[in-house]
């Protein structure tokens, strides 16, 4: 059997899962033993082993074409990709750093070393996430989704993260009620069900996280 192993409130490990997910492939999720080592890793029915979700995205599309991630129209290619980049760039740096990875420990998330959480950080996380989520509700206006009508990895990347923020209900969902919508229709779909059904021990998600109407 297909093997992905992960931990848990990793954006990169969350975004593998939710790819092999949508690619329909069937798999065995596994928690990583050691967080130290690298993540996501994914191990197919052949006994081949991509390490780290790139590797993992460039197998699973190259191997199984049947439910493709990207749109074929290249001008929206580009948009997904791009939001794809900002996900993994800016906001995991300035959001899903400072607050997840400050508020979860280590084997959950492969952030280096484990401290009390600074909450200076934390605060300054929360202040980037209102211009991100901004930026999120104006494109799911303009496009239907982040890059389209239909949604795409760059969207699946950018609701990676999202979903690690809101287990610990650190996203202001009232006051972006359009990046909510698209949230809502995003969390909706089967791919979304594995990480919706995410328990860290001693840290429970809030109560919103698991339900698709809130």
């Amino acid at each position: 059997m297909r093997r992905l192993i992960h931990l848990v409130l990793s954006p990169s490990c969350r975004l593998a899962r939710l790819i092999v997910a949508e690619k329909r492939i069937a798999c065995d999720p596994v928690h990583a033993e050691d967080a130290r080592n690298p993540m996501p890793v994914f191990v197919d029915m052949d006994g081949t082993r991509c390490e780290g979700v790139w590797a993992i995205l460039d197998h699973v599309e190259s191997h199984y074409p049947d439910h493709p991630l990207a749109p074929e129209d290249a001008a929206e290619r580009r948009n997904s990709l791009r939001w794809l980049d900002w996900a993994f760039g800016p906001l995991h740096e300035q959001v899903t750093q400072r607050i997840v990875y400050e508020k979860a420990g280590q084997r959950f998330t492969g952030a280096p070393g484990r401290r009390a959480p600074d909450m200076n950080i934390i605060r300054a996380g929360r202040e980037e996430m209102k211009l991100a989520l901004s930026a999120i509700g104006k494109a799911a206006e303009e496009n239907g989704n982040l890059a389209a009508r239909a949604p795409w990895l760059g969207d699946l990347a950018v609701a990676a993260h999202l979903s690690a923020l809101d287990y610990f209900g650190e996203v202001p969902w009232a006051d972006y009620p359009t990046a909510q919508e698209w949230y809502v229709r995003l969390k909706s779909r089967p791919s979304f069900r594995s990480l919706l059904s995410d328990r860290v021990p001693g840290q429970p998600p809030v109560p919103h996280y698991s339900e698709l109407d809130f």
